[in-house]
């Protein structure tokens, strides 16, 4: 709570400063105007106040003209602007119409699931609140916290990211799509498990228990299907490529898909449905789904997007392998870490940890590559509008996937167990990480795609709710966490620490309220970048020079 105060102050402080910078600006042009006023029968040649421009000295009287658009941007206040201004991407890029179209179909369903899924978010934020604020079985907690979670999974993240990767998978491969029609039936297969999953959930249909596998089978079997349909696309797609090497990219993005194929299978199998057996199995699904799915996945797209945003090759392809094969190993048996101090067996909660441990391989060989990618372009940072984005994911990439590995340890779960500090933690990765990434990939994507720029400070809105919503959700949460976990093992009754939490889940709602605000935002960004697409410009062959 100190941290946050004291950010809310800097803020404030930074705020209140530009706004007095500004009104003394204003009171600047006031007092001149009136001095030019009191001095118009004087003529240019007045003693008391100097000679004053009429100010189309350099470029006479007629009205201004800039043939060869050499002027991008005109301002009378070039020291005090209220926004830094960015530099916009003039690079277009020749997408076939059928890539474009089908990237922005799975980029727009995937807002609209981002906006949806996390109204839901909001509305339940506001019941730790208000918990009397509906008596309506249907919008109860237990049937709309499934539908928040699984929204935002399969709906805005999986979307999202298949859809930035058929750009990848076609770019890298240097050749077009398989089949676009493929791609079209991925697309309605994943919108219908998530409409049929969601009605399901909120009529109290669901797969009992287990988190983020709550759909039940029939709801959840379009969305696989989808996924086989999806990686035969890709598969086919790099199988004919038109260069030797198949990009580290697409190592990620291939894998993640035949990973997460066989992780929904096993997860709905009937003989792991019931006692011990059916634990392990969530707690494998559960950690699979978020870090095979969307952590692979998603660093399959930085290492696409990230050097193209900086104009440069990522620093070391070895690293990525590295990082890679190290995701392969230590990951897959993690999953029992959230079952610490459970009926499960003492070993495999062991083996979990250790494999927890060596979870900081590749998430440290990822994060050196990433950050040293950006070495040298640090100044770029402010001038754009993209970078940022890529620069909190890639630190949350870090910090998230560290506080993970030291959270699996027996002496943290003892405190951490079954409290608020898990619910940080998750908005930590997959907001902080996956969410930023993406939002990265789709700024950097389509103004090149469409040839439409979002409006700079609209993006500044977005990037500063989020984050400082981001920041007072996870804060409060791990704080008010920490303090329930200690008073539980001190023997306080579990009612006073639900009263000692009421004001953490206050914060809690107030920063969900800013990522909420800041959903509305990119989604208003999102239309402004895909509406009417202007056509790439052609270049004109040169005419030969006649004598």
């Amino acid at each position: 709570m100190v941290i946050l105060g004291l950010v809310l102050f800097v803020a404030a402080l930074i705020i209140t400063a530009r706004v007095s910078v500004l009104i003394k600006d204003s009171k600047r042009k006031r007092n001149l105007s009136t001095e030019a006023a009191e001095s118009g029968g004087s003529g240019n040649g007045d003693h008391g106040h100097g000679y004053r421009l009429r100010g189309d000295e350099l470029g006479g009287s007629a009205p201004a003209v800039d043939a060869k658009s050499l002027i991008t941007r005109a301002t009378s206040e070039p020291d005090n602007p209220l926004v830094d201004e960015k530099i916009y991407s003039r690079l277009r890029l020749d997408v076939p119409k059928e890539l474009q179209n089908l990237v922005i179909a799975y980029l727009a369903t995937s807002t609209f699931w981002l906006v949806f899924g996390t109204l839901v978010g909001e509305y339940l934020g506001l019941k730790f609140v208000f918990p009397d604020l509906d008596e309506v079985s249907w919008l109860s907690f237990g049937r709309l916290r499934p539908v928040h979670t699984n929204t935002v999974f399969w709906g805005w993240a999986s979307l999202a990211m298949i859809g930035l990767a058929y750009f990848v998978i076609a770019r890298t491969s240097r050749t077009v799509i398989h089949s676009y029609r493929a791609g079209w039936w991925g697309l309605v297969l994943i919108n219908l498990s998530i409409l049929a999953g969601n009605l399901c959930l909120m009529a109290g249909i669901n797969n009992g228990g287990g988190e983020y596998r709550e759909y039940i089978w029939p709801a959840m079997l379009p969305f696989a299907l989808a996924l086989i349909i999806t990686f035969r696309n890709f598969y086919n797609t790099v199988k004919r490529r038109k260069v030797a090497e198949i990009y580290v990219s697409n190592w990620y993005l291939l894998a993640s898909l035949v990973w997460t194929i066989v992780v929904a299978t096993i997860g709905y199998l009937p003989m792991f449905q019931n006692g011990l057996g059916e634990t392990v199995i969530q707690g494998y699904y559960m950690h699979m789904g978020v870090g095979i799915w969307f952590m692979t996945f998603t660093l399959g797209l930085v290492y696409y997007y990230l050097p193209s945003a900086l104009n440069k090759p990522i620093y070391s392809y070895s690293l990525g392998v590295l990082a890679f094969w190290t995701q392969v190993l230590f990951y897959t048996l993690i999953g029992t870490h959230h079952f610490v101090f459970s009926p499960l067996p003492w070993w495999l909660q062991t083996v979990a940890i250790v494999f927890s441990v060596g979870m900081f391989i590749p998430v440290f060989a990822g994060t050196a590559n990433f950050l040293l990618t950006m070495k040298g372009s640090w100044s770029a940072i402010g001038r754009s509008y993209v970078l940022p984005f890529f620069l909190v994911g890639v630190v949350f990439y870090c910090l998230g996937s560290s506080q993970g590995s030291f959270q699996a340890m027996r002496f943290t779960q003892n405190i951490w167990h079954f409290t608020d500090f898990n619910v940080a933690h998750s908005h930590m990765t997959m907001y902080g990480i996956v969410t930023f990434i993406l939002w990265a990939c789709i700024y950097a994507l389509l103004p090149k795609m469409t040839g439409r720029e979002p409006s700079q400070a609209m993006v500044g809105a977005h990037f500063w709710l989020a984050f400082i919503g981001l920041f007072a959700y996870t804060v409060s949460l791990m704080a008010g966490g920490t303090v329930k976990g200690i008073a539980w093992l001190e023997g306080v009754p579990f009612i006073d620490t639900v009263i000692a939490t009421r004001g953490y889940w206050t914060w809690r709602a107030i920063g969900g309220s800013l990522m909420f605000i800041s959903h509305l935002i990119f989604a208003w960004n999102f239309v402004a970048m895909v509406r009417k697409p202007l056509p790439a410009a052609q270049p004109k062959a040169l005419e030969p020079l006649t004598a």
